[in-house]
């Protein structure tokens, strides 16, 4: 396993932001590993809905997990809004970063993660491609 890391500066777009540092460098099989940080929007599908949410406030990001390679990213998050409660899902272009993200990610070698249309989900899904012997 190789580990990355990265920091998200204020401003910055979270997913906009892996989908570029994934394809800087080249990551066939990514996964998150560990995120602290704070957004000061999110933009979130909750499960089972259709639309995504805007939120506009102060969040700690209390979780961030998913998968990201070349061919795309899924992650979902937890945040914490000022009196602690926390709310999470799906996560989308327009999460901003408010002070900072700390993101580490572990990679590997024995996988490629693809993204196809999958026609029973109706979403773009994770395909895993074993490499070598395996």
């Amino acid at each position: 396993m190789k580990i990355l890391a990265i920091r998200l500066k204020p401003e910055a777009d979270l997913k906009q932001s892996l989908k570029e540092f994934s394809l800087q460098k080249d990551i066939k099989s990514g996964f998150i590993l560990t995120a602290v940080g704070s957004l000061k929007q999110a933009n979130i599908r909750f499960a089972n809905e259709e639309n995504s949410k805007v939120l506009q406030e102060e969040f700690e990001i209390i979780s961030l997990n998913g998968t990201l390679s070349t061919s795309g990213l899924h992650l979902h998050i937890a945040i914490a809004d000022k009196n602690g409660q926390i709310i999470g899902g799906h996560v989308n272009d327009g999460c901003i970063i408010y002070t900072t993200a700390e993101i580490v990610i572990g990679t590997t070698e024995e996988f490629t993660f693809l993204r196809n249309f999958d026609e029973q989900t109706g979403y773009q899904e994770l395909e895993i491609k074993v490499m070598g012997n395996g």
